[in-house]
């Protein structure tokens, strides 16, 4: 059972979108995956409620993370992946427990210098630890959000090259994420001709984690059943409402973009008023 955790220690850096799309990804290749979500917002459990309610997809195909009676996360059987979404400022004592347990570790980082000194900071404590030094876990960097039009993405792989980080693939900035999130679906669900750009920046993302995953062994992959993570506690914020557009076209045939990565199971917005409510308490009282 190979695990997959998404880390970066700063927040808004696309760790849920980076999780759920690649949750989306291993199901419609016809994987059992569990989604396993660590952080006390809950915005991939949001997404996989959300994709429940869509007839026409694989919900059936990833199921959320449980947690047994000593709050330790143990996936139900049949399921093949696991795909873990982390909370910002991880590090010490809970970072190593996710290194223990991944055998792949991405690192999502967007195109802004607090992203790459928070990505940095935390690829110098984790190649400190043992099992990331000696290969059993490996670390990648993935480029988001980035600008298509310009440089950014040679400039970031260059970036991560430089500092000793593997690269493995960038993902242009685009509002169909944001509509995939919002109704539970993942790039993978929609009909290929609609996203067939996003889906080849998908492409080495997706074959440096097979690679990984096959040489991680089958033996201490299989042999797991239990993540060592604890229970988040719930954000007051975690069921939020989320504003949704018109709908996005569903895949129904095999030209859908599951066929592009086909492999074996081995290989509304709150107003204005309300949101910023605090801040014009202060300056009355300043007033």
């Amino acid at each position: 059972m190979p695990v997959v955790a998404v880390i970066n220690r700063k927040g808004g850096s696309g760790k849920s979108t980076l999780a759920t799309q690649l949750a989306g990804c291993l199901a419609n290749r016809g994987s059992q995956v569990m989604l396993g979500d660590v952080d006390r917002q809950q915005s991939s459990l949001a997404w996989l409620r959300r994709r429940a309610a869509q007839p026409l997809v694989k919900s059936a195909a990833i199921v959320g993370s449980a947690f047994g009676s000593q709050g330790v996360m143990r996936p139900p059987a049949g399921i093949d992946h696991v795909v873990l979404d982390t909370p910002g400022g991880l590090q010490g004592y809970d970072l190593a427990r996710l290194a223990m347990t991944a055998d792949a570790i991405l690192m999502p980082v967007g195109d802004s210098v607090f992203d790459r000194e928070s990505a940095l900071q935390c690829h110098a404590e984790l190649m400190t630890l043992p099992r990331v030094v000696s290969g059993r876990c490996k670390v990648a960097v993935v480029g988001m959000r980035l600008d298509g039009r310009g440089r950014s993405t040679s400039h970031m792989q260059q970036w991560a090259e430089q500092n000793g980080m593997r690269y493995a693939g960038s993902l242009r900035a685009s509002r169909i994420y944001t509509r995939c999130a919002e109704q539970g679906l993942s790039l993978f669900d929609v009909p290929a001709v609609k996203v067939e750009s996003h889906l080849a920046q998908w492409r080495p993302i997706v074959e440096w984690i097979d690679r990984t995953w096959a040489a991680a062994g089958k033996m201490e992959a299989s042999s797991r059943t239990a993540v060592p993570v604890s229970a988040p506690s719930i954000s007051p914020h975690a069921r939020r409402r989320t504003l949704v557009r018109a709908p996005l076209p569903v895949a129904m045939s095999k030209s859908g973009p599951a066929s592009e990565f086909r492999a074996s199971r081995e290989t509304a917005r709150a107003p204005r008023a309300q949101r910023f409510g605090w801040l014009f308490t202060v300056f009355r009282a300043w007033a």
